[in-house]
């Protein structure tokens, strides 16, 4: 069983101190079910991979099987799929030779743990009887681009057909943190079979493996179902407890700004929308020069993890209406595990869109990243003028969904918006409207953009405006 991370960040050797593994050592460590070595086929500044290979004892577990888990199923019999496939054995070997990464702690790099690197990993043998399109489904929303081939039964033999097995390539930008966690979640979920017995524990686990991404991803219940093993009570609390992660409970007040529900998250998770949003409005912000910037509903902090990354900004100010969207940013921004140089340019406020507040004044940059399209037409004017007349910041950066893209979105049925919580979705007209009527009032002016792969007649899935003080 083989796991492969390759990195190609500069240097690229940093990997070995985000793994607590050296490059120039192989590692051997020891499990209950066999052995695990991590070493390193390439380490050069500009690529660097590291291999978990994963030796499984067949005939030890059937041997040593006890309780529910070894009763049945493939750990019942000598002649398995278990050494070669990825399945909850490669979870458990993620957790014991790389926990230190997972629990995204670097000690001689901290900075580096909290940083989203560009990856790819590759999986020899992945299995999914449910086919590629679930492979897709777990981890395109995540950010991934996902390659999978399906492998012959028997290559000799191909008459016998495809099996259950692909082989699989994931590449994306993230944390090593969360691309781990990704992988101790969903690959036991692929495999749908544990050779352990799943318990009240399991639940606590899979909350705190998941509890940054899980809760907005569109699978989340298939994920809990095949993570507990289907055993339905269990399914029901994590289902629940995920739920309310998600924000999808009463918001705290009318002009909360709950997170996303699944309809939105899987409309736009499979052009990776999002992080092509947060990425194209980081990179305004960097070309703006600024030195402060203050991210308005700021969520549970997608964009503020990405501009904190930015050396430039000496402060960075995220504030929602939302209580527990605040808590979620913390976590998600790992605060208390931030060397003192990062942590003291970021702040996170309580506090509210359309009423004054005088903390707002004196930013460089205002973001307001799909929100506008939550408040009603009394909150929107009052919006206005709290951002653009009071507090007045040289730069604003307005997102906002196209409308005219929807008919693009196959599952979305036609006069829907995209999240119910939705007052409008403009048209490109509207906004730009919207938008110079603002810069005209407020001594602006405003250039437009689109986000995401543009239709020649429908424009860009997200637009987005760029407000400059004149």
């Amino acid at each position: 069983m083989l796991l492969t991370i390759t990195t190609t960040a500069t240097p690229a050797t940093d990997l070995g101190y985000l793994l607590h593994k050296n490059p120039s050592r192989v590692h051997r460590v020891e499990l209950s079910f066999g052995n695990a070595t991590v070493f390193y086929p390439e380490a050069a500044p500009s690529r660097c991979t590291v291999c978990l290979l994963l030796e499984v004892d067949p005939i030890g577990l059937v041997r040593r099987k006890s309780g529910p888990a070894g009763d049945s199923g493939l750990l019942a019999q000598y002649v398995n799929d278990r050494p070669y496939v990825a399945s909850s054995f490669l979870s458990v070997a993620i957790s014991e030779v790389f926990g230190t990464a997972l629990g995204g702690r670097s000690k001689d790099r901290p900075e580096l743990a909290t940083q989203a690197l560009p990856f790819e990993v590759h999986i020899p043998v992945l299995p999914s009887r449910a086919g590629e399109q679930l492979i897709r489904d777990l981890f395109e929303p995540l950010g991934y681009l996902v390659s999978a081939s399906r492998l012959p039964l028997d290559p000799q033999f191909p008459e016998w057909g495809p099996s259950r097995y692909y082989s699989v390539t994931l590449a994306g930008t993230q944390r090593l943190q969360d691309l781990l966690s990704h992988l101790n979640v969903l690959v036991p979920v692929l495999d749908d079979e544990k050779h352990y017995w799943v318990g009240d524990d399991e639940v606590e686990k899979l909350l705190r493996r998941g509890g940054t991404w899980l809760p907005s991803h569109p699978s989340k219940e298939l994920i809990a179902r095949r993570y507990l093993k289907h055993r339905k009570n269990l399914t029901v609390q994590a289902v629940e407890q995920l739920t309310v992660g998600a924000g999808l409970e009463e918001p705290d007040s009318p002009d909360s700004t709950p997170k996303p529900p699944r309809r939105e998250e899987a409309l736009e998770g499979k052009i990776s929308l999002n992080a092509e949003r947060i990425s194209k409005v980081t990179e305004a912000v960097r070309a703006s020069g600024a030195k402060s910037v203050v991210d308005l509903g700021c969520g549970d902090g997608k964009l503020l993890r990405e501009l904190v990354k930015q050396r430039q900004l000496q402060r960075i100010v995220g504030m929602d209406v939302s209580i527990r969207s605040l808590e979620y940013a913390k976590e998600r921004l790992r605060l208390e595990q931030l060397a003192p140089a990062f942590r003291d340019r970021i702040e996170l406020i309580h506090g509210s869109l359309v009423y004054r507040d005088r903390r707002l004044l004196g930013f460089d940059v205002a973001t307001v990243v799909e929100v506008i399209e939550h408040l009603d037409a009394p909150r929107l004017r009052a919006f206005e003028r709290v951002v653009f007349e009071q507090a007045r910041p040289k730069s604003v950066i307005v997102t906002t969904p196209n409308v005219e893209y929807n008919v693009s979105f196959e599952t979305l049925p036609a006069g829907q918006f995209r999240h119910p919580d939705h007052r409008f979705e403009w048209t490109r007209a509207e906004f730009e409207t919207w938008s110079r009527g603002i810069a005209e009032r407020h001594g602006y002016t405003v250039q437009f953009f689109g986000i995401g792969d543009a239709d020649a007649s429908l424009g860009a899935p997200t637009q987005m405006a760029l407000f400059e003080a004149s």
